[in-house]
């Protein structure tokens, strides 16, 4: 259940054991920050963290069960930050979404995460190399946080896109395939990552305005350019979504096209062969006498 947990005072990582008894005041005594990471925890298992760090109960609730939208909120002193993970399976033409929910105060930040879409483990391990950051305390994991996955997000789009693109030539391949099922799904998985990423550049714009000390005023400019690169992904993904929008409309005419041309082609026949039918049907009867 807890992936990790360990205390950072003067840019360095203090070893211990994993666990949450304790964790806020040994913060406190080093003049430091906890980090606790969460994976898919139950409400037994986040109750003791929730009594360690007085979280807001509506805030847990939400962590526990997830399934919520990118969004920000303010308990006490305590930030609450919602953000959605994305990787893109280009084997099965499908979107993984996960969820990060991050706890932020005075002296801690917590992590929860649920699904299996972009790990969280390296943003630790690239963070502790950089003592110079992590002094800037919690602010400056949150930041790590936010800008992991949102540079996540650039991937997506790019396999996303190449999908859009072939399929875009199928349609007008004149091969007589019908691709309509893959647009469909294509277009599904796309609506799923505009409703994961739509919301988060205003979250993350409101993000700046909080202050230290979730956010040092040295960060500000940081998260601002992370909300201005999920508002950038977010332009692309309605970008692609109207793309296979006019995808699909082009698939449909052309397919109405092509079942007019068919029966224009039958309509021909059937008037080249009502003749001679006509003829064979007159002179093809049993006469006493023929006519003529």
């Amino acid at each position: 259940m807890i992936v990790d947990s360990a205390v950072y005072s003067g840019g360095r990582r203090h070893e211990r054991p994993v666990g949450v008894e304790g964790l806020r005041a040994e913060a406190e005594a080093a003049g430091g920050f906890a980090w606790v990471g969460l994976f898919e925890p139950t409400a037994a298992e986040f109750e003791a963290v929730r009594r360690e760090f007085d979280l807001h109960r509506l805030a847990v609730e939400d962590a526990i069960k997830a399934h919520q939208r990118p969004k920000l909120e303010l308990y006490d002193d305590t930030l609450f930050l919602v953000l959605k993970t994305a990787r893109y399976l280009g084997a099965e033409e499908l979107v993984e979404i996960g969820e990060v929910l991050i706890f932020v105060g005075r002296n801690f930040v917590i992590t929860v995460r649920h699904g299996d879409a972009g790990g969280l483990g390296d943003v630790r391990e690239r963070l502790e190399r950089e003592a110079e950051l992590l002094e800037h305390g919690p602010g400056a994991a949150l930041h790590a946080l936010v800008d992991r996955i949102v540079s996540a997000y650039d991937p997506v789009v790019a396999g996303v896109r190449e999908d859009v693109d072939e399929v875009e030539e199928q349609v007008f391949a004149q091969d007589g395939r019908n691709p309509v099922a893959r647009i469909y799904k294509l277009r599904r998985e796309t609506l799923e990552f505009e409703r994961a990423v739509d919301p988060l550049p205003e979250a993350l714009t409101a993000l700046c305005a909080v202050g230290p000390p979730h956010v040092p005023p040295e960060l500000v400019p940081c998260v601002r350019d992370a909300a201005d690169h999920a508002a950038r992904v977010a332009e692309q993904v309605d970008g692609l979504g109207a793309l296979l929008n006019g995808v699909l409309q082009a698939n449909l005419t052309q397919v109405s096209v092509r079942q007019n041309e068919d029966m224009r082609r039958i309509s021909a026949w059937v008037a080249i062969l009502a003749v001679p039918t006509m003829i064979a049907g007159i002179y093809g009867m049993n006469f006493a006498h023929m006519p003529e």
